[in-house]
């Protein structure tokens, strides 16, 4: 098949980029559009651009058609973060065919060697809080909307392309209404008489006048607690400040555990969400004239949600509390009618997802970020 590869610089082609997936997916039961208008604020508007350079490209076929596309990220804060010279790549999606797939990584290449860079790596974004990983396990499932969906054939190509694993993640289904037994609630109960630990309420939380203290502690909290994952870059301010407009106003009381010290520090956390995977694929990945019907619905009644952050501060690491978080959302969920949890991608080597064993979990998806040298 002859192709050619261009490169993104109008608002119109973005758009094309931005809307290729739904084409590829449209006869695949597991795939879930993003929002258009999301991903294009994303592209072109996010606070990471602020450090961040981004190229895109799409490979178009004779007949005008796109058939494949990739942005590439370079990422300085990172770079300098994990003493690297490494250049990511993201938006990754291509047909079932190698010659598209290698022309588009050996843009990524070119820019990557015009940098004086030395290695590719991703699928990946910005920062974590970007989708990542490509799908090598767990086709058959449904990921929750913070994830990739690929097919089968992603990983096979990649091998021919040349790149080695980087790092995996695993997700796991999790059954969420065992709950927990009453010792572990005494265990727990203790344990915040003990350290003088408090659950807060979540209008508490959201409390205008608070509101910038208790955002400013978390990520805080967020950005140590993650500081020595694969890839992990720290946010900045504006990106604490973009994240936290979007999600905290839509946390919901009965899947949120945050526990605050004495001094209203903030110790640990557990916040989970809806899982909307169904809405959004209703939506189609428009908002109007019925997909925000649809999401809204859903937000609503669920029967299953997602694991989204788990964490805790460093004074209070190895000391027990996210048992707090555990047995207080498995406790709120044992009393509702949701059946299921999806974690987030958590590395295969982070020992942190077995606790999950006390639960009934099942394998649910595995995720890889690959590199490749250029030198």
């Amino acid at each position: 098949m002859k192709f050619s590869i261009k490169e993104i610089n109008s608002p119109y082609d973005i758009k094309k980029f931005i809307k290729f997936p739904h084409k590829l997916y449209k006869k695949c039961d597991q795939y879930v559009p993003v929002l258009d208008s999301d991903e294009y604020k994303i592209l072109t508007q996010s606070p990471s651009l602020e450090y961040c350079e981004i190229k895109m490209w799409l490979a178009i076929s004779e007949t005008n058609d796109v058939v494949g596309r990739v942005a590439a990220i370079y990422n300085p804060r990172s770079n300098e973060y994990h003493n690297q010279k490494r250049v990511r790549f993201g938006w990754l999606d291509f047909i079932d065919d190698y010659d598209v797939l290698k022309s588009l990584i050996d843009k990524v290449v070119d820019w990557t060697k015009e940098l004086g860079m030395s290695e590719i790596h991703g699928p990946l974004g910005y920062n974590t809080w970007n989708r990542q990983g490509m799908l090598i396990e767990g086709f058959e499932n449904t990921p929750p909307i913070n994830c990739l969906y690929n097919y089968s054939y992603y990983p096979q190509l990649m091998d021919r392309v040349g790149f080695e694993k980087q790092v995996d993640w695993v997700q796991v289904k999790i059954k969420a209404n065992v709950g927990v037994p009453d010792k572990i609630k005494r265990i727990n109960q203790l344990l915040l008489e003990k350290y003088k630990l408090r659950i807060l309420d979540l209008k508490e939380f959201k409390d205008p006048k608070k509101r910038e203290v208790f955002i400013d502690n978390f990520f805080k909290n967020y950005n140590f607690a993650f500081k020595e994952i694969d890839n992990f870059v720290p946010l900045t301010k504006k990106e604490i400040d973009a994240i936290a407009n979007e999600y905290f106003p839509k946390l919901k009381e009965e899947l949120t555990c945050i526990i605050a010290d004495e001094n209203d520090n903030i110790a640990a956390f557990g916040i989970c969400f809806p899982n909307l995977s169904s809405s959004f694929k209703k939506a189609k990945g428009k908002l109007f004239p019925f997909g925000l019907f649809h999401i809204l619905r859903e937000y609503k009644r669920y029967d299953t949600i997602d694991l989204m952050i788990l964490g805790s501060s460093e004074e209070w690491q190895n000391k027990g509390i996210s048992s707090i978080y555990h047995t207080h959302l498995a406790t709120n969920l044992s009393k509702s009618n949701i059946q299921y949890a999806i974690s987030n991608p958590q590395a295969e080597n982070n020992s942190a997802y077995k606790v999950w064993s006390r639960y009934g979990f099942e394998p649910y998806m595995r995720r890889r970020c690959y590199i490749k040298s250029i030198i």
